[in-house]
């Protein structure tokens, strides 16, 4: 019987010690959030979360919190984003990365190349003092006193803090947008025979000038190019016939040239994906968002959009979809 009290008093204690570090955090809202918010709401891009490790997986909740509540975000591997993928960045983004310590190697190691690309930064971190706190443009404080593990060492009390200061982003970006009951219905099951169920492909890929297109005869140069004008990051691969054939992304070239820096004058059947995954255009946008997100061995941003004759007829981006639910 004792044992099971010990149980109880240890759960509270728990409990208890997880909602002091929230109260303290509340306490601590200042100029910096309200600076947050105005970024985020006057932003020309996208919003991106990072984080690496268990705050990883507070990022992926936090961007999925504000893509149910009317802002599209995505989050990015850290680790991925050092092996090609901040390509997807463009100057007009905002990146929200995530960081007890502000000094997780992953995170410290991309921030300079986030600087040279110009998105803003907003850090979400425990040590305001840190690395991470003076690459940022604005530091939100999601320090605690202790965890509440026994050992103050597994994140406990510091990721709910950073996840509490998530919501607290996401509901203020909510009321700010006059997000409506029926905009949340759009996003949920309640809603599923509302705008999600009705949108298709067709209706938010990029078509005709916007679709990045190369031949396998091209040079990787010009693939590069041809990715740099459109802006995705990608372009899909064509034969003769306009069909698909392949896909190349600055990923692989990136890869690619960090083994051999000649290689842009190579063709771009040197490297690119063969038979890559493709949606139809008349399929829903929900399915579209399903094979990107379930891609395995990870997923995808991209996706080449095709006709019943397998050309290739549009190409879409994972905020692409988002929006298209907006």
């Amino acid at each position: 019987m004792n044992k099971h009290l010990d149980f109880i008093e240890q759960a509270r204690q728990v409990l208890t010690t997880e909602m002091q570090a929230i109260q303290v955090a509340a306490d601590r809202i200042d100029g910096q959030f309200s600076q947050a918010i105005e970024t985020i709401l006057t932003m020309k891009g996208r919003l991106i979360l990072t984080g690496m490790g268990k705050p990883g997986y507070i990022a992926r909740k936090i961007a999925a919190t504000l893509m149910s509540t009317g802002t599209p975000a995505y989050y990015l591997h850290p680790a991925e984003g050092s092996h090609g993928d901040l390509g997807m960045i463009t100057p007009h983004d905002v990146v929200i990365a995530l960081s007890n310590s502000g000094e997780t190697p992953e995170i410290i190691n991309i921030l300079p190349a986030i600087r040279r690309i110009g998105a803003q930064i907003i850090a979400l971190c425990g040590n305001t003092h840190s690395t991470l706190a003076q690459y940022s443009d604005i530091t939100l404080d999601a320090s605690v006193d202790k965890e509440a593990c026994p050992l103050d060492l597994a994140p406990t009390s510091s990721t709910t803090v950073a996840l509490a200061l998530g919501d607290a982003l996401a509901v203020v970006l909510m009321q700010s947008r006059q997000f409506t009951a029926n905009d949340f219905a759009l996003f949920h099951p309640g809603g599923a025979l509302g705008r999600k169920l009705l949108l298709t492909v067709e209706h938010v890929m990029h078509s005709g000038e916007q679709n990045p297109l190369v031949t396998p005869e091209n040079s990787i140069a010009d693939a590069l190019f041809v990715m740099t004008d459109k802006g995705f990051g990608a372009t899909s691969v064509i034969d003769s016939a306009g069909k698909l054939i392949g896909l190349i992304t600055d990923g692989d070239i990136r890869r690619h040239l960090a083994q051999d820096t000649q290689i842009l004058h190579q063709p771009v059947a040197s490297v690119m994906t063969r038979n890559p995954l493709a949606v139809h255009h008349d399929k829903l946008a929900a399915e579209a968002i399903s094979l990107m997100e379930n891609h395995q061995p990870k997923p995808i941003t991209v996706l080449p959009v095709i006709n019943d004759e397998s050309e290739v007829v549009g190409i879409l981006h994972i905020t692409d979809l988002m929006k298209g639910f907006l």
